[in-house]
């Protein structure tokens, strides 16, 4: 993500692809996707693992008309924000973002034929 300043003073943001990142640099993933059939897809769920040296940044999920839900488990099972939990010392607990190892977005409606969407969220360089 890159600030700038537009042409009437207003700092702003903008996406911009990354060469390098290093440890605490916030990347953004976009992950994009389009009904190339004759009918409806119905059913849509896009699972995407968060890359093993990233952490997910709390709240940045994000995919329009969709419900999103987190694994702790590698993708086993899937749970909303808050009531994702991990076992720590043999006791269960609340996940954090730093637990979660992927990331479900369902979509609430059938995606017409030729139409796109897309789900994101962000990570932070471990």
């Amino acid at each position: 993500e890159e600030r700038y300043t537009d042409s009437q003073g207003v700092e702003r943001s903008r996406l911009v692809p990354v060469a390098t990142v290093i440890p605490g640099d916030q990347v953004v993933y976009t992950i994009t996707f389009a009904n190339r059939g004759s009918q409806s897809a119905e059913g849509i769920k896009i699972v995407d693992p968060i890359p093993e040296q990233m952490q997910y940044v709390a709240g940045s999920a994000f995919g329009p008309g969709t419900t999103i839900s987190f694994s702790a488990d590698g993708g086993q099972t899937f749970a909303s924000a808050d009531a994702v939990t991990v076992s720590d010392n043999g006791a269960r607990r609340l996940a954090t973002p730093s637990d979660y190892t992927h990331i479900q977005w369902l979509f609430n409606s059938p995606l017409e034929p030729g139409a796109q969407a897309y789900a994101q969220f962000k990570a932070v360089l471990k």
